[in-house]
């Protein structure tokens, strides 16, 4: 078994940040907790696996992706959600004192844009391409990292962002020709 000690001061910094990427990916407070919750004991029980000195960040997202595709993309499950709001204590993240983590950069950039169509045309891409461009652009991830999170060749993670890109690119035109990023420019 994992020493606990050793665990906590190598992952806990990472919570936030992980937080924040399942809130991305789950768009859904509780669900987020659920997941972020699953990653980290999924992590504990495979701390012995972990190789010292390399990125656990990025070991991290692996398990946190991981189980996002294999347990939350689906919501075929059939499962009955109770708002969190109403269950006082009972959340995880909470639990473990949520307001005295720092804030990521990642969240701060994002709770700054100023319109809802920006996130709306990001969550109307497919995990395919969303999660290569939030690993990549908002968490920071090289295409090494992401091929590794997502246990895919680096060759798919380059075509991957290349295409999501893209379509965020056309899903957000009529956004910026509506608020006049674009003027002149042809559709």
């Amino acid at each position: 078994m994992a020493d606990r000690e050793e665990f906590e001061e190598a992952a806990l910094p990472h919570m936030s940040a992980l937080y924040q990427a399942a809130l991305r990916m789950t768009r859904n407070p509780a669900d987020a907790d659920d997941l972020v919750q699953e990653t980290y004991l999924k992590a504990y029980r495979s701390f012995h696996q972990f190789e010292a000195g390399t990125n656990i960040k990025a070991w991290l997202y692996r398990i946190l992706t991981n189980t996002f595709l294999t347990s939350y993309r689906s919501k075929k499950r059939g499962l009955e959600y109770v708002h969190i709001e109403n269950m006082e204590g009972l959340s995880f993240y909470q639990d473990l004192g949520q307001a005295a983590l720092p804030a990521s950069p990642e969240s701060i950039v994002l709770d700054r844009i100023p319109d809802a169509s920006v996130r709306e045309a990001l969550d109307a891409l497919s995990d395919t391409y969303r999660l290569p461009i939030l690993l990549a652009d908002v968490e920071g991830f090289s295409y090494k990292e992401i091929a590794e999170i997502l246990d895919v060749p680096i060759g798919t993670v380059m075509s991957r962002l290349h295409r999501g890109r893209r379509l965020l690119k056309k899903g957000l035109s009529d956004f910026a020709r509506e608020r006049g990023y674009l003027q002149g420019v042809e559709a």
